[in-house]
């Protein structure tokens, strides 16, 4: 109970949200958030690639020594944007979950009880590995992939091959993408990013716990860096 207590107090602090970035695109208005998640407006869904909750946990267990809020973080954000662009439902693109089961997992079951009314639709990642009915018990919607108007919702990015038979453009999570600033100095500083090329997307990692990766850019592509509280279009 007094776990239950503190997620609560966590998920409803009255936080500042931050001025999204309206991007148009394939007749659709995206806002691409700040907080590394994007908000379709036609659809009233809200969208967040690879949260990998459990992750602290899966490292504690190993004995690392890793905060243990850092999991109530990602959840109290996520709320956080529900109060402000009041989704009908949210697709998460995969790697909910981090690993088997551990204690973080009762914060994502006391956290999804505060939203039953919210749909919720999880596109299965690599790291998804627990069995399904976990999710199902959580009321959860679960699929490989995903197509909903003019978006393929994956995990993963779609190789060339498959790329070249998708009949809508695909948008999609894993790779956690960054894009890379160089001053004159010899600074770098990667930042996350919201990369769209010619036929799919990548949005950037939405849990605190992750990395970035580089990702590589051709003529055409649109990015959006992701600095404090603004997006950026480079």
């Amino acid at each position: 109970m007094k776990a239950f207590s503190i997620l609560r107090r966590l998920l409803y602090f009255c936080a500042m949200i931050s001025v999204p970035l309206s991007f148009n695109f394939l007749s659709q208005t995206l806002l691409l958030l700040p907080e590394k998640a994007v908000f379709w407006e036609e659809e009233k869904t809200l969208i967040i690639a690879d949260i990998h909750l459990g992750k602290v946990g899966h490292f504690r267990k190993a004995g690392i020594g890793i905060p243990k809020e850092m999991e109530q973080q990602d959840l109290a954000l996520i709320s956080d944007l529900i109060h402000e662009y009041k989704p009908l439902k949210i697709i998460f693109l995969g790697d909910l979950f981090h690993s088997d089961m551990n204690n973080d997992w009762g914060w994502l079951v006391m956290w999804r009880s505060l939203f039953k009314k919210i749909d919720m639709i999880l596109v299965l990642g690599n790291h998804d590995i627990l069995n399904d009915d976990f999710y199902r018990d959580l009321d959860f919607e679960l699929h490989d992939r995903l197509e909903i108007g003019p978006f393929l919702f994956s995990h993963a990015p779609l190789k060339p091959n498959e790329l070249v038979n998708a009949d809508s453009y695909v948008v999609c999570g894993h790779i956690h993408p960054g894009v890379t600033l160089k001053g004159g100095a010899r600074q770098i500083l990667t930042l996350p990013c919201f990369h769209f090329g010619a036929r799919q997307a990548i949005l950037p990692a939405f849990g605190k716990f992750t990395g970035k990766v580089c990702v590589k850019n051709v003529k055409g592509d649109q990015v959006f860096g992701i600095a404090k509280n603004q997006v950026i279009r480079f």
